[in-house]
């Protein structure tokens, strides 16, 4: 059984100094009329109760062409420019819709910069792709193959902090899926341990950011040294960013193997909704949370499991998994952190915490796909005092098979 859909193939590719220069414009051109739309959008807001559409965003553009001071906008494709309007649009409906949060200002110069092609900005023949403006085709390294027979419909080119180019082309594939299984994994995410498994399984934590940190700690160290606003200064930025996208292609890597691993495995997959914002404020524990990058884990999972045909259930961040004995379902009042072993008070069976954690989220994903239910902490149960997910816990757990 397969299934279509549209997938984005990310290469890395080695743009000529002419190209580069292009590019360069481009992509500067693109968050400055972002932010431009932006600011005209929030100023006509607060000054005039008034929302702007796309459509007269658009309108804008072709007026700030016609100035002198923005003369400089006729230079590059249009089509980029217009794509960021088309964002720009789509991040004020999740506003007004109350799934996002009000549209931010693009970073200045040495972040991240990117800019999308549409079909009639880019041309694409005999594997070659060439952009608007540019009169020859892009040297990239294609690491994978596209899918045969690919036609893109978008490209979008972007530069990461270590000056690094790469394309993104996006097209239909088809992804065969595999066969149906039966079995249900519970996915419980800590620091020792990345995350360990109901199955008993613990899978390391790589901490890719402790093993460089003394190679960032030298780099940010030369960096400081160097006078602003020197070519010294920017090759010592460039080393910083080297080692930071380094760690990043370390983790991402990591991830990828991980969450496809887990979804090819299972049919179902349970994790917790964790709070990592709130997490990260713990001082002491803020930097190995960012390291260990649980919430990119999950959005992994998200769309694997949509693309295999898997079901990934998410259960709520209060359910007691630590506290939960996984035999009896008994939960006890306190579970500090530093508690790595317990004894349950009521069956006497001795539990590894993350372990058990594991096995009693599986238990209660298994129980919301049985029957429908919520798995959230109520104040209280009209009958039993208890709350609602408790009953649901005790009940899961105690069917649960012992390995």
């Amino acid at each position: 059984m397969a299934r279509t859909v549209k997938r984005a193939f990310k290469y890395r590719f080695y743009p000529t100094d002419e190209q580069a220069a292009e590019l360069a414009r481009t992509v500067g051109c693109v968050r400055l009329v972002y932010n431009k739309a932006l600011e005209e959008r929030t100023r006509a807001w607060y000054t005039e109760q008034r929302r702007m559409s796309y459509v007269q965003s658009s309108a804008a553009l072709t007026q700030w062409k016609k100035t002198d001071e923005l003369a400089f906008l006729n230079e590059v494709s249009s089509v980029p420019l217009q794509q960021a309007l088309r964002h720009l649009q789509c991040a004020f409906t999740g506003f007004f819709a109350k799934r996002a949060k009000y549209p931010r200002f693009k970073a200045k110069k040495k972040s991240r910069d990117s800019a999308e092609y549409t079909s009639s900005a880019f041309r694409w023949r005999d594997g070659e792709l060439t952009l608007a403006k540019m009169s020859e085709p892009l040297d990239i390294v294609w690491s994978r193959p596209l899918p045969e027979g690919a036609e893109p419909s978008t490209v979008t080119v972007s530069r990461d902090p270590a000056g690094r180019w790469f394309c993104s082309i996006l097209c239909q594939d088809t992804i065969a899926r595999p066969g149906p299984s039966d079995q249900a994994v519970g996915v419980d995410a800590g620091i020792t341990s990345l995350v360990t498994l109901s199955t008993g399984e613990k899978v390391t934590n790589p901490r890719h950011e402790r093993r460089d940190r003394g190679r960032l700690a030298r780099a940010q160290k030369d960096l400081a040294r160097k006078a602003k606003g020197s070519k010294n200064r920017e090759k010592a930025r460039r080393r910083v960013a080297r080692v930071h996208v380094r760690v990043a292609d370390r983790r991402r890597d990591f991830l990828h193997k991980l969450s496809t691993r887990l979804v090819h495995e299972n049919q179902v997959v349970v994790i917790e909704d964790l709070n990592v914002r709130t997490m990260v404020a713990n001082h002491s524990l803020a930097r190995a949370i960012s390291d260990a990058a649980w919430r990119e884990l999950r959005m992994m999972l998200e769309y694997k499991a949509d693309w295999y045909g898997r079901e990934l259930v998410v259960i709520d961040q209060w359910f007691p998994s630590s506290k939960t004995c996984s035999e009896c379902g008994t939960v006890s009042e306190r579970m500090p952190l530093q508690v790595r072993e317990w004894e349950c008070g009521g069956c006497g069976a001795r539990h590894d915490r993350d372990v058990n954690a594991a096995r009693n989220i599986v238990a209660a994903g298994l129980a919301v796909t049985a029957c429908g239910a919520g798995v959230r902490p109520q104040r209280e149960s009209s009958r039993t005092g208890q709350s609602a997910t408790k009953q649901e816990a005790h009940g899961a757990t105690r069917g649960l098979s012992r390995p």
